[in-house]
């Protein structure tokens, strides 16, 4: 069920990868927030952490609105490396300050949710929460990109920007809502691991690992894509666990991400090209 949120996570990466052709290094340090925030509210209100996802979510696109602004409109239109070192001065700007106020030391959200067993099998509250949870999120961006206007106004940017302001659309406004929604979808996957597992300032990193490898397998600009690719690579961390060792999960994810990408170029379910 962890693979829900791995591609909840991956649906922020490729959403902006998909708009705006930005490779956003921030992301995990974004992740890395999404978590703090779930932790901080938590130990403030001490109810349901689920019930917070919603102003996660809401200080998330406005945080992605201001880091758009801040690190990534003046680079647009110009070489992807400055892109990359643009995020990537925030992501370390970020992990410093964090790194300041929390130090590198574990933290967890203290509550559980009762699971259910079927037959050999027991599932956590905490983990079916956070899966139908991400669930609800990607259905609700399906939605969003699809049936509302600027929903549609993203798709047609993404399609194609001139045409786009052509038509009347502010292209800069509609790029720095949908980078907000990507980052607000990364603390909000994050808020949602920390329900699961302990974390630090550091733990971003490996999810924004996993998130390059959901965005592959499912192809860009596919939100449910991304949440099934997810699932996907959940499945198969469960099912080689058992027979090695947990440090060998990551070469055998990014070994898929290689075969993947020669066999799949457009990710499992993108479009192939004419």
């Amino acid at each position: 069920m962890v693979g829900a949120v791995y591609g909840l996570a991956a649906m922020g990466l490729s959403l902006i990868w998909g708009v705006m052709d930005v490779i956003n290094l921030t992301h995990g340090s974004m992740i890395a927030l999404g978590m703090f925030g779930m932790y901080l509210m938590f130990m403030a209100t001490t109810g349901n952490p689920y019930a917070l996802l919603l102003p996660i979510l809401a200080i998330g696109l406005l945080l992605g609105i201001l880091v758009y602004w801040l690190s990534v409109h003046w680079v647009l239109g110009r070489s992807q490396l400055m892109s990359l070192l643009s995020t990537f001065a925030v992501n370390m700007a970020v992990i410093g300050i964090g790194t300041a106020l929390w130090s590198t030391s574990p933290y967890n959200v203290n509550f559980t949710l009762k699971g259910i067993t079927i037959g050999d099998y027991t599932f956590t509250g905490n983990h079916i929460a956070a899966a139908c949870s991400a669930l609800i999120i990607a259905l609700l961006l399906e939605l969003f990109l699809y049936r509302t206007r600027m929903g549609k106004a993203i798709r047609a940017v993404a399609d194609n920007r001139e045409a786009a302001e052509l038509m009347g659309i502010s292209s800069t406004a509609v790029l720095a809502i949908a980078f907000g929604i990507g980052i607000a979808l990364a603390l909000g996957s994050g808020a949602l691991v920390s329900t699961l597992f302990p974390f630090t300032i550091l733990s971003g990193g490996i999810y924004q690992l996993k998130s390059f490898v959901v965005t592959v397998l499912a192809g860009l600009g596919k939100p449910l894509g991304a949440l099934a690719a997810g699932v996907l690579l959940g499945l198969l961390e469960g099912a080689v666990t058992p027979f090695i060792a947990v440090s060998w999960i990551p070469l055998i994810e990014f070994g898929l991400f290689v075969v993947v990408l020669i066999l799949f170029p457009r990710g499992i379910f993108g479009k192939a090209t004419a």
